[in-house]
């Protein structure tokens, strides 16, 4: 709940559309509002916005799932691992909209 809360306050400081949205220990956001199925999911992908979120949080130290924009909770997982994420996250939109 903290990172997908981190990530909705990242975007929505900025006034951008995107989604946020968390099943149990998995976590994803979307660079747009919330897909209705895999079609509409598959043409709203951003290639190359997720390659540069991925590389920014990758060269912070956060390792993002390798497909998707996705977080894998686990029990070794630290309230200062959501916070790292949710800094990089709004560093990362502040350095798209800046």
């Amino acid at each position: 709940e903290a990172w997908t809360r981190g990530v909705r306050e990242g975007y929505e400081a900025h006034g951008l559309d995107w989604h946020v949205q968390r099943l149990g220990c998995r976590a994803e956001y979307w660079f747009c509002p919330p897909p209705r199925d895999g079609a509409a999911a598959a043409a709203a992908a951003d290639h190359e916005l997720d390659a540069y979120m991925h590389l920014f949080a990758l060269n912070r130290g956060i390792l993002l799932t390798p497909f998707h924009n996705m977080a894998l909770m686990s029990p070794f997982h630290v309230m200062s691992d959501v916070d790292r994420h949710t800094g990089v996250f709004a560093e990362a939109v502040a350095s798209l909209v800046g």
